[in-house]
């Protein structure tokens, strides 16, 4: 079997397992290459109407084509499409110049994330990481449980062997589950070409620059590059050894920023 296709299928085979598992379930989209290729994949798991709600967690500072984007597929793909908000701390002015990266991350995302989790009762979440974007997300499980404060032990992940996952856990808790956890970035733009899936203009090369990792404006720089196809990308990732994330500011500070991060409950 083909090796895209294979990827493919056991991600399909996760979100159908997720979804069977836990009915009160929901997808994160950032508009980013990896949620947006999982949409895809959600998409075709349930034969292009996906079952349950599609969250994306705005902290007011995403790039304008981000936001464009996420409306206009949203509508063209029938999404019941959630925006959550940590409404009090965009109207006390928190922002990437207020306060740490940390705090600005945790009240705009993950605190916002929470808030959406409790109004909504769910029970998991589906989310697009990939084991090689980062080394603290190396560290995840497929079905990765969090307590009822939405913290990640990363000390203490289940084991998963011959695909055989862990999906109970105690009341309070709610997991995680990456379907996408085993592709690498190349999989990924590969994929979107096989798929011809559609993407942020900020992926494509403008006047020699284009955006390798996309999320908040203030946060995110562009790199040099003239690729401006899915094919120009390809190319230039099979001869890259630079970092997908070198251009996202909290990767600029150190690993443990990432990790204290996610272990509050960052995406």
């Amino acid at each position: 079997m083909e090796h895209l296709t294979i990827l493919e299928n056991k991600s399909i085979f996760i979100i159908r397992e997720a979804y069977y598992r836990f009915k009160d379930i929901a997808m994160l989209w950032s508009v980013g290459k990896d949620s947006t290729t999982l949409l895809w994949l959600c998409r075709k798991a349930f034969f292009g109407q996906i079952p349950f709600p599609v969250i994306h967690i705005d902290t007011t500072y995403k790039f304008p084509e981000m936001y464009r984007f996420r409306d206009e597929y949203a509508k063209k793909w029938g999404l019941n499409l959630i925006v959550g908000r940590n409404e009090g701390q965009i109207e006390a002015a928190m922002g990437p110049g207020k306060g740490s990266k940390l705090d600005c991350c945790n009240e705009l995302k993950t605190n916002a994330l929470k808030e959406t989790i409790g109004k909504y009762g769910l029970k998991a979440l589906l989310l697009g990481i990939r084991r090689d974007e980062h080394g603290i997300r190396a560290k995840e499980r497929v079905f990765s449980p969090r307590d009822e404060n939405f913290k990640w032990d990363y000390e203490n992940q289940p084991a998963e062997l011959w695909d055989q996952y862990k999906s109970t856990a105690a009341e309070d808790n709610h997991f995680r589950v990456h379907p996408i956890l085993h592709m690498t970035e190349l999989d990924i733009w590969r994929y979107i070409k096989r798929e011809n899936i559609p993407m942020s203009e900020l992926y494509f090369s403008k006047e020699g620059k284009r955006y390798r990792s996309i999320g908040c404006a203030p946060c995110c720089s562009p790199i040099e590059s003239n690729a401006s196809s899915v094919d120009e990308i390809i190319s230039e990732l099979e001869t890259s050894n630079t970092s997908e994330r070198s251009g996202r500011a909290q990767d600029k500070e150190d690993a443990y920023t990432m990790q204290k991060l996610r272990s509050l409950g960052y995406m």
